[in-house]
């Protein structure tokens, strides 16, 4: 026979050893892990406040017991952050403004002497197109002797033959009825009856007409100088005369000894090799002192003696006096590698008297990108440079026009370069230029074609600052002798002492030149800076409070995320069935309820003895005398 034996453990016992894992566990649980978050938004909180560098913060958790005080703090703190970030705001605003400051340097060295450009104010009567111009002159004639009744002596031309002269008359007189001058009272055109020389001219204004080819609609070109309306109106003609003449830019009729009597820079004597020539249609013949075509000058001392000084000769010739009503000689004073404009930098030279022109050289340097909308070299401006010179402004500007008159127009204007496969205006081949050239100059002078957006500012640009002054010349005392060594030198025939010549100088004032640079009001150190300052102002604290703050928002941020997350899967996942009930040992177990507040952890132990053999096992419930038995 066997018996089976089970054993129980001791009750003192087993209490002992729940307390020992209880321990256990609490040890694991206040051991630090490696990440650990905060169980609720409050906690993270308390946390930041008490343990942050930040001033203020401390005190929204020390005086929570009064809630006035709490709330005083919090209002104060949360203020201090709407102004700090107010401040942040405008910090930043200016930042990406992208504002300069202006830097200006002074500098002593050697300077490059500019180019000087001179002009005779004498439009020149160029033989291959002189006989056109002898009926233009007399066409003007008549038209002065109808208009204000005055008659202009021309002189006589034996250029022709009077059958030549006649088929030319022809052919210009019908351009030119097709434009004539008119008169203009109030807002009307009217013809000038022939022979009225005792109307009241004073309240008329002249002005021409320029219609389009259908003559359905007109443009009116009006002045209130008779002067300037007659000297337009001849320019008018004399562009076209020019234009029908191939090449009439490239001919070369320069008289430059009878210009320019004396040439000296440095004291010395200027050669052929210092100047070039080009003739301007209304300035008449130009010459270019010290352009990239020599080698240039430089200047190693300021003052009269060490610039350029040049005697010119400036009585007017009657080449085309209805073109030209000036006397003396224009000057201009421009940077190398840059055309002249003599109607935007020029002045003109008073005859009889000696100018002296004093320069001061000013450079500036712009910043470009996001600084300014400055151009390096141009070419990231949507306008074709037309000119064989760098960028400038002025040369963007007027091939920006000239282009757009090619376009709209269909030719180019005679004052601006050619463009490639275009042609000069002229009425003989487009009749109505005149027309578009007016309203497109109108439009353009009201930025209508953009031409002055388009066209910026170079980043860097060389500017001559001129100051003038002026006495006679030559003296009443030296004259005499001063014309005498001319004419005999320069075979120069003396028709008005006065009139006749003039002297120029042009000179650096001083040594120094001044250079105006840009720099960045803001970089990314200053940027810093001006924030640091602003949160050390508002707040007191260091780069390692910025920091604190930004773990408390990712703290923020992934207690959230962890928290929503939990809420989800609970809403996905179904509650769990209970324990299926056990009336065995379960039972003992389910006798000691667990603290309040301790973990719900359980030990389970058994007491596991060896089993009987089959043949051992008495059934229970029989008595133990063996009277009875089964086999």
């Amino acid at each position: 026979g066997g018996s089976v034996k089970t054993g129980k453990m001791p009750e003192g016992e087993k209490m002992r050893q729940c307390k020992e894992e209880e321990e256990q566990q609490q040890k694991e649980e206040e051991q630090e892990g490696l990440i650990e978050f905060y169980s609720s938004y409050q906690e993270l909180f308390q946390f930041f406040c008490s343990n942050t560098t930040i001033h203020g913060a401390i005190r929204l958790v020390c005086s929570k017991k009064n809630k006035m005080k709490t709330a005083f703090w919090s209002v104060l703190f949360f203020l201090n952050f709407g102004l700090l970030y107010w401040q942040f705001g405008i910090i930043y605003r200016d930042y990406f403004s992208y504002p300069v400051n202006l830097n200006l340097n002074l500098n002593s060295d050697r300077l490059t002497f500019p180019a000087v450009t001179l002009c005779t104010l004498n439009p020149y009567r160029y033989s291959a197109i002189r006989e056109k111009l002898d009926e233009l002159d007399k066409i003007t004639h008549q038209t002065l002797l109808e208009l204000y009744g005055y008659n202009m002596s021309l002189a006589q031309s034996d250029w022709s033959t009077p059958s030549t002269r006649k088929r030319s008359s022809r052919s210009l007189l019908h351009h030119v009825q097709r434009h004539p001058l008119r008169r203009q009272k109030r807002d009307n055109l009217v013809n000038l009856p022939e022979n009225s020389p005792s109307v009241d001219k004073s309240d008329w204004k002249i002005g021409f007409v320029l219609c389009n080819e259908n003559n359905t609609d007109c443009f009116h070109q009006v002045y209130s100088s008779g002067v300037d309306a007659v000297r337009e109106w001849y320019s008018f003609h004399y562009i076209n005369i020019l234009a029908q003449v191939p090449d009439a830019k490239d001919l070369d009729e320069s008289d430059f000894e009878n210009f320019i009597y004396s040439c000296r820079f440095n004291e010395a004597t200027c050669d052929k090799a210092n100047y070039t020539h080009f003739h301007h249609p209304l300035y008449g013949n130009c010459y270019t002192f010290n352009d990239n075509n020599s080698s240039l000058w430089t200047s190693s001392m300021p003052g009269i003696n060490n610039g350029l000084s040049l005697v010119v000769r400036t009585e007017q010739n009657d080449f085309i006096p209805l073109l030209s009503t000036v006397t003396g000689a224009r000057v201009m004073v421009h940077d190398q590698n840059e055309p002249a404009f003599m109607d935007d930098g020029g002045f003109n030279v008073r005859p009889g008297i000696e100018s002296s022109i004093s320069m001061k050289k000013e450079m500036t340097v712009r910043l470009g990108g996001s600084y300014s909308d400055c151009t390096e070299d141009g070419s990231d401006v949507p306008v074709q440079n037309l000119y064989s010179s760098r960028y400038t402004e002025q040369v963007c500007i007027r091939s920006c026009f000239q282009l757009n008159m090619v376009e709209r127009c269909g030719c180019a204007y005679y004052f601006y370069p050619l463009p490639s496969g275009a042609e000069y205006c002229d009425y003989t081949k487009h009749i109505a230029w005149g027309y578009c050239y007016y309203k497109l100059l109108a439009e353009f002078k009201d930025d209508v074609l953009g031409c002055f957006h388009k066209c910026r500012k170079p980043c860097k640009m060389t500017e001559y600052q001129l100051s003038a002054g002026y006495s006679r010349w030559p003296s009443a005392v030296s004259e005499d002798w001063v014309f005498y060594v001319l004419s005999q030198q320069n075979k120069y025939n003396i028709t008005s002492k006065r009139n006749g010549v003039a002297k120029v100088n042009i000179f650096f004032e001083e040594w120094n030149y001044k250079t105006n640079g840009e720099s960045p009001t803001y970089t990314v150190v200053t940027l810093l800076s001006q924030l640091g300052n602003q949160w050390s102002l508002w707040f007191g604290s260091s780069v390692l409070s910025v920091m604190e703050l930004a773990e408390l928002i990712l703290d923020f941020i992934a207690i959230t995320f962890i928290l929503a997350f939990r809420w989800f899967r609970s809403r996905q996942q179904p509650s769990p069935p209970g324990p299926p009930p056990n009336n065995h040992d379960n039972a003992a177990f389910q006798d000691e309820a667990p603290a309040l507040g301790a973990p719900h952890r359980f030990t389970v132990e058994a007491v596991v003895t060896t089993l009987p053999s089959y043949n051992s096992l008495e059934p229970r419930g029989l008595s133990r005398d063996g009277d009875t038995g089964h086999e």
